[in-house]
């Protein structure tokens, strides 16, 4: 079991957050968001490729092609240009999505035990592996953080990693790893708002319509609207 928690840990965690972080050093945290939203369609792929129950069907390949149609809109300018650190960002965080959804694959293993356990299991595993990188690779004692700082620490990791544990896999044993990972419908469209509201960030029209071929492609992998359109 603590072999699973720690590539879970690997996979849900150490591997997408560094990505993300260094990505996000790169390119604004909207664009990182939209990039983020892809993780469904990869989700879609690994689950018809390494489970039994949740099968590629039209609807779901149709909004994978829609939803990569999207990520060339958004990363293909950068790569014609050649590769650079912004268009290493854009890639830092497609990996992460990749990663996440390998994750929603894996973690299925973990639907018989209680979310509490397997949060708390994931995360311990996690600080393992991370610890001895962040001393080695960041020095965390020559840095001075300040109170504003710690303050997002804290949130970054009770909110929006404790909690949203706890949310994550109980969703996932009852809703099954395609379904979970259809939330990023809510990631570009929150973060766009916050980054441009708050951090004062501007997006070209390339973000804007990668975005839309992005969510088209997820709603069509969803399915349901196009049902209840028919009816």
């Amino acid at each position: 079991m603590w072999r699973a928690f720690l590539a879970m840990g690997a996979l849900n965690n150490l591997i997408p957050f560094s990505l993300i972080v260094w990505g996000q050093t790169q390119i604004d945290s909207s664009l990182a968001a939209i990039l983020n939203a892809t993780t469904p369609l990869f989700t879609v792929v690994l689950a018809h490729l390494l489970t039994h129950d949740e099968r590629l069907t039209i609807n779901r390949l149709f909004g994978v092609i829609i939803g990569l149609c999207g990520v060339v809109v958004l990363v293909g300018p950068e790569v014609l240009h050649g590769i650079k650190l912004r268009s290493l960002g854009l890639f830092a965080i497609i990996g992460a999505a990749f990663s996440y959804s390998c994750a929603g694959i894996y973690g299925r293993r973990f639907q018989e035990l209680s979310p509490v356990v397997v949060s708390a299991g994931i995360l311990a595993s996690t600080t393992v592996m991370i610890l001895p990188l962040a001393l080695i690779l960041e020095q965390p004692w020559t840095l001075k953080p300040s109170t504003i700082t710690w303050g997002a620490l804290l949130i970054l990791g009770l909110c929006n990693t404790a909690i949203a544990y706890l949310i994550y896999f109980r969703i996932l044993s009852v809703a099954g790893a395609t379904n979970l990972s259809l939330v990023a419908f809510l990631i570009p469209v929150s973060a766009l708002l916050l980054g441009v509201f708050i951090l004062g960030e501007r997006l070209d029209w390339t973000a804007f319509a990668g975005m839309a071929f992005i969510l088209i492609g997820l709603t069509a992998i969803d399915g349901r609207l196009f049902q209840q359109s028919r009816r």
